[in-house]
């Protein structure tokens, strides 16, 4: 993935996706195996890099939701004090 959309959120385009657009006796194929096919050679480099890509963006979502759920406990223990519960009250926090 490119330098400036690696670090952006990824979304899913109902409307692009081959289950709701191919009718089920269709065939079909992947660019990178029609190019593979026709003699591009870096099929080899984009299977590798997709692995690397996959076990750090497995690593990034452990940490999430480690940092999720250690948000949710400490929001669970922490105890507000009746003044300050007023304040965060009036500011539309509570």
């Amino acid at each position: 993935i490119p330098h400036p959309f690696d670090r952006k959120k990824r979304m899913v385009i109902p409307a692009a996706l081959k289950v709701l657009r191919l009718r089920p006796e269709r065939k079909f194929c992947k660019l990178g195996d029609l190019s593979n096919l026709f003699g591009w050679k870096h099929k080899e480099l984009i299977e590798r890099l997709e692995v690397q890509r996959k076990v750090k963006s497995e690593a990034y979502h452990k940490k999430k939701v480690a940092t999720s759920r250690s948000r949710k406990t400490a929001i669970t223990k922490v105890k507000v004090s009746a003044e300050d519960q007023k304040v965060l009250e009036a500011a539309g926090f509570a």
